[in-house]
Formats: structure tokens, C-alpha cells, sequence
């Protein structure tokens, strides 16, 4: 069977996970609502968790967003491994990462492959990926060493660099996501904005309203 080419249109609002307060029951449910209410990629990243509860938690993901939107990819965030045994649709690498030729050597067809970058010595690095991840273009708390805020100006010298489908990611909101927008982004990739909300689902759907009316 021919592999699905990629589509970036599944970049338009990516949803990541934050932690597992609420357990993986909770952590899956929230990833449902985030897709029922516009995101159109979940990336599972859970910093302090290990391996098995990582594979746990991403397939309760994938099972939970695939009931309530089939449509919605999901990937894991850093570790191929746990990406390829919870069957997720593909995996976002940051630079330190295994690297994204090898993640393409392991991985089978149409495999997304994600991966960051937030200076130019990181693009050759990914210029074998599906879409890059550009910031953190706001500040942002999320990632300790995410480095300095670029703002949509340095986020748009960055993506004309790279000859791939890119996002901003780092800091933004619903309020500050139509600069990132208009500097060429594809999308947005957000973790509080969402998976921090109180109501994900509402806030997943006014974060994707701001889009496409920035977009129109």
C-alpha cells in the first residue's frame, strides 16, 4: 500500500500534553476534547515520565482521539521508541533527540516526523523531517531550556531558511497567535492554551477560531 503523502494542513493547530495530574484516563479524555474542539495534531510529551507509562499513555491518547475524531493524528514527543510501540502516527524530535535520518531509518511509510529548531545550526539537522517546529517565539515556562523568545520576526527569518511546512510553537495564546500566523507559519503548536484550560475543548475551539479568522 502507497504511504498517505503528508498533509499540512494537520499543522494548523497543534495541541501538546502537559502532565499526568489527572492520570492517564484524565490525560487521554482532555486529548479528545482538545481534538473535538479543532486541534488537529496531539503530540503526547510527558517530561518526567518513563518509557512504559509513556507507551501506556500514548496509546489511551490514540485510542481516545480516534473516538472522537478520526481525523486527528497523534505523535509522540522525543522517543521513537515509545512513538513505534504505541502505534502513534509519528514522532516530534527536538535537536538533542535521536536524529531525524535516523528516526526515518526506523520508522515505516508514511511515519511523520516532526522536528524543532530555534537557530540556524539546528536546520541541516532537520531537513529531512515532514514540518519543523519553530520558537519558542514567545516566552514561555513550558520549557526550561527553551531559550530566548524570537518573536514572529525571528520566527519568519527562520522558517525562510527551512524548506519545510513550519509552526510556531513557545508562549502563544489565542490572543498572540495571529502575528505568528502572518510571519508564515502553517499553524501553532500550544500546550497551556489548551491542555491548560480549564474547558480544553473551549478553549481548543476559540484557539482554532482566532486561526482561521487570521487566516481569512
Amino acid at each position: 500500500m502507497t504511504p498517505v503523502p503528508f498533509d499540512p494542513a494537520v499543522l494548523t493547530l497543534l495541541a501538546i500534553t502537559d502532565d499526568l495530574r489527572d492520570g492517564v484516563t484524565g490525560l487521554a479524555a482532555r486529548a479528545a476534547a482538545a481534538a473535538r474542539g479543532g486541534a488537529t495534531m496531539i503530540q503526547v510529551r510527558l517530561k518526567d515520565a518513563g518509557a512504559r507509562t509513556m507507551t501506556e499513555a500514548a496509546r489511551a491518547v490514540i485510542a481516545a482521539v480516534a473516538a472522537a475524531t478520526p481525523r486527528v493524528p497523534v505523535l509522540v514527543n522525543d522517543r521513537v521508541d515509545v512513538a513505534l510501540a504505541s502505534g502513534a502516527a509519528g514522532v516530534h524530535l527536538g535537536f538533542d533527540d535521536l536524529p531525524v535520518a535516523a528516526a526515518r531509518r526506523l520508522a515505516p511509510p508514511g511515519f511523520i516526523v516532526g522536528s524543532s529548531v530555534g537557530e540556524v545550526a539546528e536546520i541541516p539537522g532537520a531537513r529531512e523531517a515532514d514540518y519543523v517546529g519553530i520558537g519558542p517565539v514567545y516566552r514561555t515556562a513550558t520549557k526550561a531550556d527553551a531559550g530566548s523568545a524570537i518573536g514572529p520576526a525571528g520566527f519568519s527569518e527562520l522558517a525562510a531558511l527551512v524548506p519545510l511546512p513550519a509552526v510556531g510553537v513557545g508562549g502563544i495564546t489565542a490572543e498572540n497567535a495571529a502575528p505568528v500566523l502572518a510571519a508564515g507559519a502553517r499553524g501553532v503548536a500550544v500546550v497551556r492554551a489548551v491542555f491548560g484550560a480549564a474547558d480544553v475543548e473551549a478553549a481548543a475551539r476559540a484557539l482554532r477560531a482566532r486561526i482561521e479568522a487570521a487566516r481569512a
